[in-house]
């Protein structure tokens, strides 16, 4: 859910940005010290498939579709199938994790995403020798405990927030080492309201969370809507660019497996 991001979704969607999209800064390599590694208490929601309405805009160009969301955690390990289809176009998105589940949650092994007329990239977990490196680039991190992929994050905050909901109140702010297609980085994440959220289904209250981007660097934001009353599962989530582009994501439908 995806989970996707804005550049990837808006890249594969809208050619003509290419260009533009390619200019942006890369991610920063997070600095010496900041990797954070927590072990805090966790619930994984049940195994489901979600489905999720798409909409986007790409410098005045309008964008509507679908995602679907396989989640799957059982026997000490997990995975997470998403699929992003656009009109036109059809699937511009594929992408998994895939890992085990430890003391600090998800442990990702694989990170695999598939773009439009792209190859496929592959970011490995590499357990045995504690390091997470890349098939786009040479750039390599330790791994010291509860690291994440761009995929796996919503699903570990939504683990944290089923274990510990009290602790998830306006003002308090939540710390990941995420890994993307060719690095990784620290997302903050600051728990901002509660909201109602209008679903398939009908209207639901959920947690606003924000991840800003630095404030010395461009970036993306990332906003993500957890519901309590549904297992805390991702019911919206919104990528927005500084530009205004964005992409928009809406729970139509949950399938608990």
């Amino acid at each position: 859910m995806h989970p996707s991001s804005l550049r990837r979704l808006l890249t594969l969607c809208a050619p003509a940005a290419l260009a533009a999209l390619l200019a942006a800064a890369p991610l920063a390599r997070a600095a010496e010290g900041e990797h954070p590694s927590v072990k805090r208490p966790f619930n994984l929601p049940p195994s489901a498939e979600l489905g999720y309405s798409i909409k986007a805009k790409q410098r005045g160009i309008s964008l509507n579709g679908s995602a679907t969301v396989q989640w799957r955690a059982a026997d000490g390990a997990y995975s997470i199938a998403t699929e992003s289809r656009v009109s036109l176009l059809g699937k511009i998105l594929e992408n998994r994790s895939e890992g085990s589940i430890d003391d600090y949650g998800l442990a990702p092994v694989l990170f695999y995403e598939k773009r439009f007329r792209k190859d496929p990239s592959h970011t490995t977990f590499k357990r045995d020798v504690k390091t997470i490196t890349f098939s786009e680039g040479d750039d390599s991190y330790p791994i010291k405990g509860g690291e994440q992929d761009r995929t796996s994050i919503q699903w570990q905050l939504a683990a944290q927030a089923r274990a510990t909901p009290d602790k998830f109140k306006p003002g308090s702010e939540w710390a990941f080492f995420v890994a993307g297609r060719r690095d990784a980085e620290v997302w903050r994440f600051k728990v901002m309201k509660n909201e109602a959220v209008q679903i398939g289904t009908g209207e639901v209250n959920a947690v606003h969370l924000v991840k800003a981007p630095p404030p010395d660097a461009q970036g993306q934001q990332v906003d993500l809507w957890l519901a309590p009353s549904m297992d805390w599962y991702p019911v919206r989530v919104r990528f927005n660019d500084d530009d205004g582009d964005f992409v928009d994501q809406t729970l139509e439908k949950v399938v608990r497996k």
